[in-house]
């Protein structure tokens, strides 16, 4: 073996437990027995250490430890050399960074964990890469000698001489009122603080970001797609050299995505940066110019790659093979057949179910349900924008709330519903969570290999629900919501905090457990990628939000998507090698030529 391979040892420093085990991992291990100091750990350490010079990499600590607390990963040498940040030793190690170029935006994908918020900090000038050497961090003239010869030497020469103002809009804007003190509290007066370019450019922030009706309104009163497009219009009505947006898509509706994408792009300047982390892959393909990949092991390491064009770069992360470094990071890879399940089940037998016309008033707003009918092993997206009744009418086929008098009861059906907000109120581990609600179904080997499998739910087991990331919390509602016994699921946004990878994999879980149990699933999903994967047929709601919409009957996927693509103006087209659905850039040939022949969303090319 030519190549030495370097290993990276990682110890968790909430499940490692030295007071409450017997130091397993130290007894077992092979290079300790041989009198050398490759574990050091004792009953009143806080965490073990481990060498990762001495380690051998034969992997017996890591069976032995009870805590499941130790990785111990096998990477190739050629990566030791480009260690960009370490936070402390056997943590997680960040390779590379991403090359941000000036008048262009970087769009940046890859997993939950994986040190894209690490990366954003450090082009930020928030975090000082310490090139691996936490123990002693090099100084900023060695940072930038590391770095010469590439782009980012340039980018952090700029950054120390020049005083570069860069600015993030967070990831969780759940947390903005929390984190606003003062007396200043009105979404209107906050912006006018922060406001440095000049008025008109301002107003035209807020009119394409719908926020004229919620200026007067205090912070902490506003839902999670307003407070995302606040913390939109925060950012861009500074002026800054570097603007980072982390997820700006979340909680929006497609429209809103659109607009959030077009006012990212309206930054651009000769001079100015852009940088976004997006995991709605027909928005990151939208807005960006470029795109870096980062890969590697969630909360272990993530490696950089270099900059690729839009296409080429989804396409390979899609594929989970980068050429141009030989090197295959993902086992399979991730496609868009549309319906590759759906058609040879469609012959069985199946139930019809209806739904009578309604109407439901709510305050000022006013919906309008046409008549429909579905039937099993059927998937029903919903699509619409924010605030035209999606939930509403959820709620009524669930009976959670009765529809206005006039209309003929809707027929009683046994109903599990994911909502779109979780809150994590139960007290224990997440394990103890599923025996309590759903143990039947969770005891089920069939239930295990379809849902608890795919979605990871082992490495979360036994962690606290109340101390679970977003990401965490919506796959464990995922499989609370499918393990309950009903006819018809309704799931609200699925895709809410998972990464693109985990949105792909959630949808093909939601199909087969439908398929297999021939079932109905109700789902209302903005992600366009993982609503066309997932539909069978489409219910497009019209109208004006917050005011009143009509609920269309169930149509085709074809259809259906042209209809609600019609109303917001948008055709997509699809990538002929990895059948994605790709948004077509306003009033381009492809676009124009869409819209005269009517064809707003493609379905040729498919194979299917």
């Amino acid at each position: 073996m030519s190549e030495k391979n370097s290993r990276i040892a990682i110890v968790s420093a909430d499940r490692c437990k030295p007071k409450k085990c017997h130091q397993e991992c130290k007894r077992s291990c092979p290079v300790v027995k041989t009198g050398k100091l490759c574990i050091e750990v004792t009953p009143t350490s806080k965490i073990a250490f481990i060498s990762e010079i001495l380690c051998i990499g034969c992997g017996i600590c890591v069976k032995k430890c009870p805590f499941d607390a130790i990785t111990i990963i096998n990477l190739p040498t050629n990566l030791d050399q480009f260690v960009t940040h370490r936070y402390s030793a056997n943590s997680f190690k960040l390779h590379r960074l991403p090359t941000p170029r000036p008048g262009q935006v970087l769009g940046l994908v890859g997993t939950n964990g994986i040190g894209k918020s690490t990366a954003l900090k450090i082009l930020a000038g928030k975090q000082k890469p310490n090139l691996g050497k936490f123990d002693d961090p090099p100084e900023w003239q060695d940072i930038i000698k590391y770095f010469r010869g590439s782009e980012l030497q340039n980018y952090f020469t700029k950054m120390l001489e020049d005083d570069i103002k860069a600015i993030i809009k967070p990831q969780y804007v759940d947390n903005l009122p929390r984190a606003i003190k003062g007396p200043v509290q009105k979404v209107g007066e906050l912006l006018k603080l922060r406001m440095e370019k000049d008025s008109e450019t301002v107003k035209s922030y807020i009119k394409t970001l719908q926020l004229e009706g919620v200026l007067n309104r205090e912070i902490d009163k506003l839902s999670g797609g307003e407070l995302q497009r606040f913390a939109i219009g925060m950012s861009c009505v500074q002026d800054a050299d570097v603007y980072m947006f982390d997820e700006p898509s979340s909680y929006s509706d497609v429209k809103q995505r659109l607009n959030a994408a077009t006012i990212i792009r309206s930054l651009l300047g000769p001079t100015k940066y852009v940088i976004c982390v997006e995991h709605d892959l027909s928005v990151l393909d939208y807005l960006s110019d470029f795109i870096c990949i980062i890969y590697g092991v969630p909360s272990v390491y993530g490696v950089v790659t270099l900059p690729s064009s839009v296409r080429e770069g989804i396409n390979i992360f899609l594929d989970g093979h980068i050429p141009a470094e030989n090197l295959r990071f993902r086992s399979e890879a991730l496609q868009f057949r549309l319906h590759e399940a759906g058609e040879d089940l469609k012959n069985d037998a199946t139930r019809g179910f209806e739904y009578p016309a309604m109407k439901r008033t709510q305050g000022d707003f006013v919906l309008n349900v046409e008549s429909g009918d579905f039937s099993d092993s059927e998937i029903l997206v919903l699509m619409g924008e924010n605030g035209t009744g999606k939930t509403t009418l959820i709620k009524l086929l669930a009976g959670a709330i009765p529809a206005d008098a006039a209309s003929e009861p809707v027929p009683k059906l046994n109903v599990s519903m994911k909502p779109q907000t979780i809150a994590p109120r139960f007290p224990g581990t997440v394990r103890q969570l599923f025996f309590k609600k759903i143990r039947g179904q969770f005891l089920n080997p069939q239930f295990q290999t379809d849902v608890v499998k795919p979605l990871k739910i082992d490495d979360i087991i036994d962690q606290e629900v109340k101390h679970l990331s977003g990401g965490e919390l919506q796959r464990v509602a995922i499989v609370l919501s499918l393990g309950i016994a009903a006819d018809i699921y309704l799931i609200d946004e699925p895709s809410a905090y998972l990464d693109s990878e985990q949105r792909i994999i959630c949808s093909k879980v939601i199909r087969r457990f439908i398929l297999h149990n021939k079932k109905t699933a109700f789902v209302v999903e903005h992600d366009f990628i993982m609503a066309t994967y997932l539909a069978d047929k489409v219910i497009v709601f019209e109208g004006t939000p917050s005011k009143n919409a009509t609920a269309r009957k169930p149509e085709s996927l074809l259809t259906g998507c042209n209809r609600f693509l019609k109303n917001l103006n948008v055709t997509f087209r699809r990538d002929p090698n990895s059948f994605r659905p790709r948004i077509n850039k306003l009033d381009s040939q492809m676009d124009k030529e869409q819209k005269l022949s009517g064809n707003y969303f493609f379905l040729d090319n498919t194979g299917v």
